[in-house]
């Protein structure tokens, strides 16, 4: 959360507003507001429901997590909390989420996103990795 929080601040400290930056081929860092889910979608429904479903979603990770989760399991729930809590500060402090990272190949830009958004889906993908390793595990016990 606070690497998420203090690369926020950095590119707003420092870039204006859909500027661009190159780093290496296939990625710059861009400043972008965000006011849907992710690539913008749903921008309409207003960030009070985005509010809404950030603290659901917080609320059932620390249910979860009350069971003990331990391994893989728990450090996937806890990118996934970290990611959350990271977006939700943003739409509460600002209205809107910040975006700094643009991967491109040729002219095929990934729509922007940050280190929330990267905690949020090496999470999301550690834990379903996680729950086909106990599965397995399940199956052949």
């Amino acid at each position: 959360m606070v690497s998420d929080f203090v690369t926020k601040r950095l590119i707003v400290d420092k870039l204006a507003l859909h500027d661009s930056i190159p780093v290496v081929p296939y990625l710059n860092i861009v400043y972008v507001e965000n006011k849907g889910a992710a690539f913008g979608m749903f921008a309409s429904l207003g960030n009070g429901f985005f509010i809404t479903i950030s603290f659901i979603a917080i609320a059932t990770i620390l249910l979860y997590m009350s069971k003990i989760p331990k391994g893989l399991e728990l450090f996937s729930i806890s990118l996934i909390f970290g990611g959350a809590v990271g977006n939700l500060i943003d739409r509460i402090m600002l209205g809107k989420v910040i975006d700094f990272i643009d991967v491109y190949v040729g002219t095929w830009h990934w729509p922007a996103f940050n280190v929330a958004d990267s905690a949020l889906t090496v999470g999301v993908t550690l834990f379903i990795i996680s729950t086909f390793m106990q599965a397995r595990k399940d199956s052949t016990s």
